[in-house]
Protein backbone atom coordinates (compact mmCIF):
# COMPACT_ATOMS: atom_id res chain seq x y z
CA UNK A 1 0.00 0.00 0.00
CA UNK A 2 1.09 3.56 -0.67
CA UNK A 3 0.66 6.51 1.70
CA UNK A 4 -0.60 8.78 -1.12
CA UNK A 5 -3.69 6.60 -1.37
CA UNK A 6 -5.06 7.60 2.04
CA UNK A 7 -7.58 10.35 2.60
CA UNK A 8 -7.04 12.49 5.70
CA UNK A 9 -9.92 10.68 7.42
CA UNK A 10 -8.35 7.29 6.69
CA UNK A 11 -5.02 8.57 7.94
CA UNK A 12 -6.60 9.80 11.16
CA UNK A 13 -8.25 6.43 11.69
CA UNK A 14 -4.90 4.71 11.09
CA UNK A 15 -3.11 6.84 13.70
CA UNK A 16 -5.82 6.43 16.33
CA UNK A 17 -6.78 2.78 15.89
CA UNK A 18 -3.60 1.16 14.53
CA UNK A 19 -0.86 3.27 16.08
CA UNK A 20 -2.71 4.21 19.30
CA UNK A 21 -1.56 7.76 18.66
CA UNK A 22 -3.11 11.19 18.35
CA UNK A 23 -5.30 12.24 15.44
CA UNK A 24 -3.30 15.45 14.88
CA UNK A 25 -0.32 13.39 13.69
CA UNK A 26 -2.33 12.55 10.58
CA UNK A 27 -2.65 16.23 9.78
CA UNK A 28 1.10 16.62 10.27
CA UNK A 29 1.78 13.73 7.90
CA UNK A 30 -0.68 15.12 5.35
CA UNK A 31 1.14 18.44 5.51
CA UNK A 32 4.53 16.83 4.89
CA UNK A 33 3.16 15.02 1.83
CA UNK A 34 1.11 17.76 0.18
CA UNK A 35 2.40 21.09 1.48
CA UNK A 36 6.10 20.47 2.06
CA UNK A 37 6.29 17.73 -0.60
CA UNK A 38 8.91 15.58 1.11
CA UNK A 39 9.92 12.35 -0.57
CA UNK A 40 10.94 10.27 2.46
CA UNK A 41 9.64 9.62 5.97
CA UNK A 42 13.01 10.63 7.43
CA UNK A 43 12.30 14.25 6.48
CA UNK A 44 9.17 14.39 8.69
CA UNK A 45 10.94 15.97 11.64
CA UNK A 46 7.94 16.62 13.91
CA UNK A 47 6.69 13.00 13.96
CA UNK A 48 8.32 10.50 16.34
CA UNK A 49 10.77 8.10 14.74
CA UNK A 50 9.12 5.00 16.23
CA UNK A 51 5.84 6.02 14.59
CA UNK A 52 7.55 6.68 11.28
CA UNK A 53 9.22 3.27 11.41
CA UNK A 54 5.82 1.57 11.72
CA UNK A 55 4.27 3.76 9.02
CA UNK A 56 7.11 3.00 6.63
CA UNK A 57 6.50 -0.73 7.08
CA UNK A 58 2.77 -0.35 6.45
CA UNK A 59 2.85 2.20 3.64
CA UNK A 60 5.44 2.90 0.98
CA UNK A 61 6.14 6.47 -0.12
CA UNK A 62 7.36 5.42 -3.57
CA UNK A 63 6.74 7.56 -6.64
CA UNK A 64 5.93 6.61 -10.21
CA UNK A 65 8.69 6.54 -12.80
CA UNK A 66 8.62 9.14 -15.59
CA UNK A 67 9.61 7.26 -18.74
CA UNK A 68 9.36 10.09 -21.26
CA UNK A 69 8.03 13.59 -21.81
CA UNK A 70 6.92 14.97 -25.18
CA UNK A 71 6.47 18.72 -25.45
CA UNK A 72 4.81 21.14 -27.83
CA UNK A 73 3.68 24.73 -27.39
CA UNK A 74 1.60 24.97 -24.19
CA UNK A 75 1.33 21.19 -23.79
CA UNK A 76 3.45 18.38 -22.35
CA UNK A 77 2.63 14.69 -22.39
CA UNK A 78 4.05 12.38 -19.71
CA UNK A 79 4.46 8.63 -19.89
CA UNK A 80 4.61 7.03 -16.43
CA UNK A 81 5.74 3.53 -15.50
CA UNK A 82 3.94 1.91 -12.57
CA UNK A 83 5.41 -0.49 -10.02
CA UNK A 84 4.21 -3.47 -12.06
CA UNK A 85 5.86 -2.00 -15.20
CA UNK A 86 2.54 -1.03 -16.81
CA UNK A 87 2.33 2.39 -18.46
CA UNK A 88 -0.13 5.27 -18.25
CA UNK A 89 -0.24 8.82 -19.58
CA UNK A 90 -1.04 12.30 -18.32
CA UNK A 91 -1.16 15.58 -20.22
CA UNK A 92 -0.33 19.08 -18.98
CA UNK A 93 -2.07 21.94 -20.79
CA UNK A 94 -1.16 25.56 -20.10
CA UNK A 95 -4.07 28.00 -20.24
CA UNK A 96 -4.44 31.68 -19.45
CA UNK A 97 -6.34 30.69 -16.31
CA UNK A 98 -3.72 28.20 -15.08
CA UNK A 99 -2.25 24.74 -15.57
CA UNK A 100 -4.63 21.88 -16.31
CA UNK A 101 -3.69 18.20 -16.11
CA UNK A 102 -5.61 15.37 -17.74
CA UNK A 103 -4.94 12.12 -15.88
CA UNK A 104 -5.55 8.43 -16.51
CA UNK A 105 -7.75 6.29 -14.26
CA UNK A 106 -7.04 2.77 -15.57
CA UNK A 107 -4.39 0.74 -17.37
CA UNK A 108 -6.21 0.14 -20.62
CA UNK A 109 -9.97 0.50 -21.08
CA UNK A 110 -12.88 -1.86 -21.63
CA UNK A 111 -15.28 0.67 -23.14
CA UNK A 112 -14.04 0.03 -26.68
CA UNK A 113 -14.90 3.41 -28.24
CA UNK A 114 -14.00 2.91 -31.89
CA UNK A 115 -12.28 6.28 -32.36
CA UNK A 116 -10.13 6.06 -29.22
CA UNK A 117 -6.48 5.03 -29.28
CA UNK A 118 -6.41 4.02 -25.62
CA UNK A 119 -9.42 1.74 -26.14
CA UNK A 120 -7.35 -0.47 -28.44
CA UNK A 121 -5.97 -2.12 -25.31
CA UNK A 122 -8.38 -3.88 -22.97
CA UNK A 123 -8.33 -2.97 -19.31
CA UNK A 124 -5.48 -4.58 -17.41
CA UNK A 125 -6.42 -3.14 -14.04
CA UNK A 126 -7.78 -0.12 -12.24
CA UNK A 127 -5.38 2.52 -11.01
CA UNK A 128 -5.14 2.84 -7.26
CA UNK A 129 -6.00 6.26 -5.86
CA UNK A 130 -2.33 6.97 -5.10
CA UNK A 131 -1.38 6.33 -8.73
CA UNK A 132 -3.87 8.98 -9.76
CA UNK A 133 -2.67 11.46 -7.13
CA UNK A 134 0.98 10.98 -8.04
CA UNK A 135 0.41 11.89 -11.68
CA UNK A 136 -0.42 15.43 -10.54
CA UNK A 137 2.23 15.67 -7.83
CA UNK A 138 5.04 14.57 -10.11
CA UNK A 139 4.02 16.95 -12.89
CA UNK A 140 3.89 19.84 -10.43
CA UNK A 141 7.35 18.98 -9.15
CA UNK A 142 8.76 18.70 -12.66
CA UNK A 143 7.41 22.06 -13.89
CA UNK A 144 7.82 23.86 -10.52
CA UNK A 145 4.33 25.29 -10.90
CA UNK A 146 0.94 24.61 -9.35
CA UNK A 147 -1.71 22.60 -11.17
CA UNK A 148 -4.98 24.47 -10.76
CA UNK A 149 -7.35 22.30 -12.82
CA UNK A 150 -7.71 18.53 -13.17
CA UNK A 151 -9.60 16.51 -15.76
CA UNK A 152 -10.09 12.75 -15.36
CA UNK A 153 -10.31 12.08 -19.07
CA UNK A 154 -7.15 10.14 -19.92
CA UNK A 155 -6.76 6.39 -20.37
CA UNK A 156 -9.66 4.47 -18.81
CA UNK A 157 -13.28 4.99 -17.79
CA UNK A 158 -13.32 6.73 -14.37
CA UNK A 159 -16.73 5.38 -13.36
CA UNK A 160 -15.43 1.84 -13.96
CA UNK A 161 -12.99 2.61 -11.12
CA UNK A 162 -15.47 4.44 -8.94
CA UNK A 163 -14.15 3.85 -5.41
CA UNK A 164 -10.57 4.80 -6.23
CA UNK A 165 -11.84 7.79 -8.19
CA UNK A 166 -13.79 9.10 -5.19
CA UNK A 167 -10.80 8.71 -2.86
CA UNK A 168 -8.62 10.54 -5.37
CA UNK A 169 -11.12 13.40 -5.62
CA UNK A 170 -11.27 13.79 -1.84
CA UNK A 171 -7.47 13.85 -1.54
CA UNK A 172 -6.78 16.45 -4.23
CA UNK A 173 -9.67 18.65 -3.12
CA UNK A 174 -8.90 18.65 0.60
CA UNK A 175 -7.68 22.08 1.79
CA UNK A 176 -4.81 20.38 3.63
CA UNK A 177 -4.08 18.17 0.64
CA UNK A 178 -3.61 19.57 -2.85
CA UNK A 179 -6.41 22.11 -2.32
CA UNK A 180 -7.68 21.97 -5.91
CA UNK A 181 -11.16 23.47 -5.96
CA UNK A 182 -14.00 21.07 -6.71
CA UNK A 183 -15.27 23.30 -9.50
CA UNK A 184 -11.81 23.09 -11.07
CA UNK A 185 -12.07 19.28 -11.30
CA UNK A 186 -13.93 17.49 -14.10
CA UNK A 187 -14.73 13.78 -14.37
CA UNK A 188 -15.59 12.47 -17.83
CA UNK A 189 -17.64 9.32 -18.41
CA UNK A 190 -18.86 7.59 -21.55
CA UNK A 191 -22.20 7.07 -19.80
CA UNK A 192 -22.30 4.37 -17.11
CA UNK A 193 -25.78 5.29 -15.90
CA UNK A 194 -25.82 3.66 -12.41
CA UNK A 195 -22.60 5.48 -11.50
CA UNK A 196 -23.89 8.79 -12.85
CA UNK A 197 -26.84 8.45 -10.49
CA UNK A 198 -24.54 7.47 -7.61
CA UNK A 199 -22.25 10.41 -8.37
CA UNK A 200 -25.21 12.77 -7.99
CA UNK A 201 -24.92 12.11 -4.23
CA UNK A 202 -21.16 12.72 -4.09
CA UNK A 203 -20.64 15.57 -1.58
CA UNK A 204 -18.12 17.61 -3.60
CA UNK A 205 -19.21 19.91 -6.43
CA UNK A 206 -17.16 18.17 -9.11
CA UNK A 207 -17.94 18.91 -12.76
CA UNK A 208 -19.38 16.08 -14.86
CA UNK A 209 -18.64 15.64 -18.57
CA UNK A 210 -20.40 13.11 -20.78
CA UNK A 211 -18.65 11.63 -23.81
CA UNK A 212 -21.69 11.75 -26.08
CA UNK A 213 -20.20 11.91 -29.61
CA UNK A 214 -23.50 11.14 -31.39
CA UNK A 215 -27.01 12.59 -31.47
CA UNK A 216 -28.83 9.27 -31.83
CA UNK A 217 -28.60 5.60 -30.91
CA UNK A 218 -27.89 4.42 -34.44
CA UNK A 219 -24.61 6.33 -34.73
CA UNK A 220 -23.65 5.95 -31.08
CA UNK A 221 -24.10 2.16 -31.21
CA UNK A 222 -21.58 2.02 -34.06
CA UNK A 223 -18.85 4.07 -32.40
CA UNK A 224 -19.49 3.55 -28.65
CA UNK A 225 -20.37 0.00 -27.48
CA UNK A 226 -21.46 1.37 -24.07
CA UNK A 227 -24.58 2.67 -25.82
CA UNK A 228 -25.82 -0.89 -26.23
CA UNK A 229 -25.88 -1.20 -22.44
CA UNK A 230 -26.99 2.35 -21.62
CA UNK A 231 -28.62 3.91 -24.66
CA UNK A 232 -29.28 7.61 -25.13
CA UNK A 233 -32.90 6.89 -24.11
CA UNK A 234 -31.61 5.80 -20.69
CA UNK A 235 -28.69 8.22 -20.43
CA UNK A 236 -30.62 11.47 -20.91
CA UNK A 237 -33.21 10.79 -18.16
CA UNK A 238 -30.36 9.86 -15.80
CA UNK A 239 -28.64 13.15 -16.55
CA UNK A 240 -31.86 15.04 -15.89
CA UNK A 241 -32.06 13.32 -12.50
CA UNK A 242 -28.42 14.27 -11.87
CA UNK A 243 -29.22 17.90 -12.71
CA UNK A 244 -32.26 17.96 -10.44
CA UNK A 245 -30.18 16.72 -7.51
CA UNK A 246 -26.99 18.73 -8.05
CA UNK A 247 -28.06 21.83 -10.00
CA UNK A 248 -24.66 21.64 -11.72
CA UNK A 249 -24.28 22.16 -15.44
CA UNK A 250 -23.20 19.17 -17.54
CA UNK A 251 -20.68 19.23 -20.37
CA UNK A 252 -21.34 17.12 -23.45
CA UNK A 253 -18.14 16.15 -25.27
CA UNK A 254 -18.65 15.67 -29.00
CA UNK A 255 -15.75 14.54 -31.23
CA UNK A 256 -16.46 15.43 -34.84
CA UNK A 257 -15.74 12.49 -37.18
CA UNK A 258 -15.81 13.05 -40.93
CA UNK A 259 -18.97 11.63 -42.56
CA UNK A 260 -19.96 9.87 -39.33
CA UNK A 261 -21.49 12.38 -36.92
CA UNK A 262 -20.66 15.78 -38.42
CA UNK A 263 -23.57 16.45 -40.77
CA UNK A 264 -25.87 19.42 -40.32
CA UNK A 265 -28.70 16.94 -39.70
CA UNK A 266 -26.64 15.58 -36.79
CA UNK A 267 -26.30 19.13 -35.46
CA UNK A 268 -30.07 19.58 -35.59
CA UNK A 269 -30.62 16.23 -33.86
CA UNK A 270 -28.12 17.19 -31.17
CA UNK A 271 -29.93 20.49 -30.70
CA UNK A 272 -33.19 18.64 -30.12
CA UNK A 273 -31.55 16.10 -27.79
CA UNK A 274 -30.12 18.68 -25.36
CA UNK A 275 -33.13 20.99 -25.37
CA UNK A 276 -34.06 21.91 -21.80
CA UNK A 277 -30.84 20.49 -20.32
CA UNK A 278 -28.52 22.83 -18.42
CA UNK A 279 -25.38 22.06 -20.39
CA UNK A 280 -22.76 23.23 -22.74
CA UNK A 281 -21.37 21.33 -25.69
CA UNK A 282 -17.66 20.98 -26.33
CA UNK A 283 -16.98 20.23 -29.99
CA UNK A 284 -13.67 18.41 -30.40
CA UNK A 285 -11.68 18.28 -33.65
CA UNK A 286 -10.50 14.69 -34.02
CA UNK A 287 -6.83 13.77 -33.58
CA UNK A 288 -6.18 11.24 -36.34
CA UNK A 289 -3.94 8.27 -35.54
CA UNK A 290 -2.27 5.76 -37.83
CA UNK A 291 -3.99 2.85 -36.08
CA UNK A 292 -7.60 4.03 -36.48
CA UNK A 293 -9.38 4.81 -39.75
CA UNK A 294 -11.58 7.73 -38.70
CA UNK A 295 -10.89 11.07 -40.36
CA UNK A 296 -11.00 14.60 -39.07
CA UNK A 297 -13.88 16.90 -40.03
CA UNK A 298 -12.63 19.92 -41.95
CA UNK A 299 -12.68 23.36 -40.37
CA UNK A 300 -15.49 24.72 -42.56
CA UNK A 301 -17.83 21.88 -41.59
CA UNK A 302 -16.88 22.25 -37.92
CA UNK A 303 -17.90 25.92 -38.08
CA UNK A 304 -21.19 25.07 -39.82
CA UNK A 305 -21.98 22.54 -37.10
CA UNK A 306 -21.02 25.07 -34.43
CA UNK A 307 -23.15 27.83 -36.00
CA UNK A 308 -26.33 25.74 -35.93
CA UNK A 309 -25.93 25.18 -32.20
CA UNK A 310 -24.84 28.73 -31.44
CA UNK A 311 -27.65 30.38 -33.40
CA UNK A 312 -30.13 28.30 -31.38
CA UNK A 313 -28.76 29.62 -28.09
CA UNK A 314 -26.82 26.50 -27.09
CA UNK A 315 -23.69 27.12 -25.01
CA UNK A 316 -21.12 25.63 -27.35
CA UNK A 317 -17.34 25.82 -27.68
CA UNK A 318 -14.76 24.33 -30.01
CA UNK A 319 -11.97 22.80 -27.99
CA UNK A 320 -8.65 24.55 -28.35
CA UNK A 321 -6.21 22.13 -29.97
CA UNK A 322 -3.07 21.06 -28.16
CA UNK A 323 -0.11 18.94 -29.11
CA UNK A 324 -0.30 18.79 -32.87
CA UNK A 325 3.38 17.87 -33.04
CA UNK A 326 3.37 15.23 -30.32
CA UNK A 327 1.47 12.00 -29.57
CA UNK A 328 -1.59 14.01 -28.65
CA UNK A 329 -4.38 11.46 -28.86
CA UNK A 330 -5.12 9.62 -25.63
CA UNK A 331 -3.11 6.40 -25.57
CA UNK A 332 -0.72 7.27 -28.39
CA UNK A 333 2.36 7.71 -26.23
CA UNK A 334 1.76 4.41 -24.42
CA UNK A 335 1.16 2.66 -27.75
CA UNK A 336 4.45 3.98 -29.13
CA UNK A 337 6.31 2.72 -26.06
CA UNK A 338 4.77 -0.75 -26.23
CA UNK A 339 5.35 -1.11 -29.96
CA UNK A 340 9.09 -0.43 -29.59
Amino acid sequence: MNIYGLTLEEMEDYFVNKLNSKKFHALQLFGWLYEKRVKSYSEMSNIKKDLLDIISRDYSIDRLKIVSVEEDKDVSKFLFELNDFEHIEAVLMRHDYGNSVCISSQVGCNMGCKFCESGRRKKVRNLESYEMVLQIIMIEELIHERVSHVVVMGIGEPFDNYDNLCKFLRIINHPKGMAIGARHITVSTCGIVPKILEFSDFPLQINLAISLHAPNNEIRNKIMPINKAYSIDVLIPALKTYLEKTNRRITFEYILLKDINDSLDCALELLKLVKGINCYINLIPYNETENIGFKRTNTIQIMRFYDILKKNNVNVTIRREFGGKISAACGQLRSKKEEV
